[in-house]
């Protein structure tokens, strides 16, 4: 664990805990509101936070090259979770001009 800082680890760890706490924030929001289509969202949300545990876990094991399979799965997990946050987020856009008109 002596590739990262103690303070590098922090901002790691505290990110991930952030994306959590986010996950939830969307989820109250979109039930608060009466908004189902919100849950689309914290849903489109997870293949980030997979892919930034992903990213722990490699650090965690000093970067190890028998895990550097990881990275790869980071990366599609990042290409998959921004496609789906746009769409969870066009769906939105989508849903609230249709309940305008």
């Amino acid at each position: 664990m002596h590739v990262l800082s103690f303070h590098t680890w922090v901002i790691h760890i505290s990110s991930v805990l952030e994306w959590m706490l986010a996950i939830a924030a969307v989820t109250l929001w979109g039930e608060r509101r009466a908004e189902p289509e919100w849950r689309w969202l914290a849903v489109a949300m997870l293949p980030a936070l997979a892919s930034a545990l992903c990213a722990c876990t490699w650090h965690l094991f000093d970067n190890a090259p028998e895990l550097h399979w990881l990275v790869t799965v980071q990366a599609a997990l990042t290409l998959v979770g921004n496609s789906a946050l746009a769409m969870a987020a066009w769906w939105i856009w989508r849903s609230q001009r249709q309940g305008a008109a």
